[in-house]
């Protein structure tokens, strides 16, 4: 009697153990192991941007950049070597229209971009300033440099933020700055020398462009979407074009400026 009690409760404990280790019901189990699918990594899609292409050109009364007089200050007026130009209308032998400030100013809306960490560099060289004509992200900062060894003023005029107006006596003086909402366009002054005359396009967004030399810009990294870019001159005013561009796509566009006012 007390043998076959011993007998029964080894062949229970048998039992247990080949039920854990999947014996006896091990069909449904390794049926269930086949279906699962196997577990695969997706690769991560690809950025797709889209760019646009263009050219500024213009076609009124001809123009002759005036030579910049800097008499009134010695340093100025020995410190090129070569003549300085007017920047205000550069135009090239086909009408390549230079310094002309192009930006998406829709199309946008209701995304946002981080400011960018590098600084902008605004430099006084020669008494006169450089870049004539710039682009910049609100908040970004506006490295300010004197490579001059006199006397400059940069007096920024926002109506949308601070204005500010700073004296720069010293040669090799740097001050950061920044504009805190967007604007299009600040003027940029000095109130030592008339002539330095400067332009900022400030934006919420990193797409805009200058058109230099050609007359030719680029805005890249865009998404794809349908935008209307303006074109801005500070002589021959604004004008504005619908595109549209896909995914990986280049858009090209044309922007043709008469005579101011015309």
């Amino acid at each position: 009697m007390i043998q076959g009690i011993r007998n029964a409760a080894v062949f229970m404990t048998v039992t247990a153990l080949l039920a854990a280790c999947g014996g006896g019901g091990s069909d449904t189990a390794t049926q269930t192991e086949k279906a699962a699918p196997a577990t695969t990594t997706a690769a991560a899609p690809k950025p797709v941007t889209a760019i646009i292409k263009g050219s500024v050109k213009y076609t009124g009364a001809p123009v002759t950049s005036p030579k910049i007089k800097m008499s009134a200050d010695r340093y100025c007026e020995t410190s090129n070597q070569e003549p300085v130009f007017d920047q205000s209308m550069v135009v090239g032998p086909n009408g390549e229209l230079e310094n002309v400030f192009v930006y998406v100013k829709s199309g946008l809306e209701g995304q946002t971009f981080p400011t960018p960490t590098t600084p902008v560099v605004f430099d006084q060289k020669g008494c006169t300033y450089h870049p004539h004509v710039f682009g910049i992200m609100t908040k970004q900062e506006l490295e300010i440099i004197n490579n001059d060894a006199t006397l400059h003023n940069v007096h920024a005029t926002p109506g949308n933020s601070p204005e500010f107006n700073v004296g720069m006596p010293t040669q090799g003086m740097r001050i950061k700055k920044n504009f805190k909402k967007p604007e299009v366009m600040v003027h940029i002054k000095c109130e030592v020398h008339p002539w330095m005359s400067a332009y900022a396009g400030v934006l919420d967004h990193p797409f805009f462009a200058v058109a230099g030399k050609g007359g030719v810009f680029e805005l890249p990294k865009l998404p794809a979407g349908t935008y209307t870019l303006e074109a801005w001159h500070e002589k021959l005013g604004t004008q504005t074009q619908q595109v549209t561009v896909a995914d990986g796509g280049t858009a090209e566009v044309a922007f043709t400026f008469g005579t101011a006012g015309s």
